[in-house]
């Protein structure tokens, strides 16, 4: 997976890769709980770097826990650079998974953004990290009042789809949506078309035209959108 399809990328809005990937059969690819904790930001891609947590052992989650070799602080340590880490919170959302120091640390290594359908803790501190953040929400008690720490870099389920370590995250403001590696090339080069084409409706529907044989497309607009698509080369 080459930089320029992720430069690529980083034009497609993930509504767009979610019709992509349908054309591919993909239906379960948009994670249903994840939204910007703050919108408006830069579209994210990264290769994923996943993080599982299971229910609450009250024997295993404790504060002491948090020194332990397999826990959230070793953890961070792990990341790539460039990662998009995907936080398997299970949708609990009584609990923040990280919070402020965490996420200045993972801002640190230059980790590109934290996904998760949990929630996080120290709001005001996580935006002051910088660290680009899509959850499910925002609450004050630690990881350990409602989940145990599992490890990372294995399978996880992330609003209720499957994200596998090296998968392509995609996150803006619709949300965040997962690639198959093995469709990136086809979603960036078919996405970046697809948008181009959307441009051009658009610019129709502002003149009037009527979207019956426009969006999809009949061949007289397909022959209209190709005429117009040579004037940009």
């Amino acid at each position: 997976m080459s930089e320029a399809l992720f430069d690529i990328l980083r034009k497609v809005t993930t509504a767009t890769i979610t019709t992509m990937l349908l054309r591919k059969g993909i239906r379960r690819c948009w994670m249903n709980g994840p939204k910007p904790l703050v919108s408006g930001g830069e579209r994210v891609v990264g290769r994923a770097f996943t993080l599982r947590f299971l229910p609450v052992r009250e024997d295993l989650a404790t504060m002491e826990s948090w020194g332990n070799p397999i826990s959230t602080r070793a953890a961070i340590e792990e990341m790539p650079a460039g990662a998009v880490v995907i936080a398997d919170a299970m949708g609990v959302q009584s609990a923040g998974i990280f919070g402020d120091i965490l996420c200045a640390r993972m801002r640190k290594r230059d980790v590109a953004a934290l996904v998760t359908d949990g929630a996080v803790r120290d709001r005001s501190g996580v935006l002051t990290s910088q660290l680009p953040v899509w959850c499910a929400g925002v609450a004050a008690p630690a990881s350990v009042n409602g989940l145990t720490f599992a490890g990372w870099q294995q399978p996880v389920a992330c609003g209720g789809c499957a994200i596998f370590p090296e998968d392509v995250i995609v996150a803006d403001d619709d949300g965040a949506v997962v690639i198959p590696p093995s469709m990136i090339e086809f979603v960036a080069k078919e996405g970046a078309e697809h948008e181009l084409y959307e441009s051009w409706v658009f610019g129709e529907v502002e003149k009037g035209v009527k979207l019956p044989g426009l969006y999809p497309p009949n061949d007289e607009a397909k022959a209209r959108y190709a005429a117009w698509r040579k004037t940009r080369s």
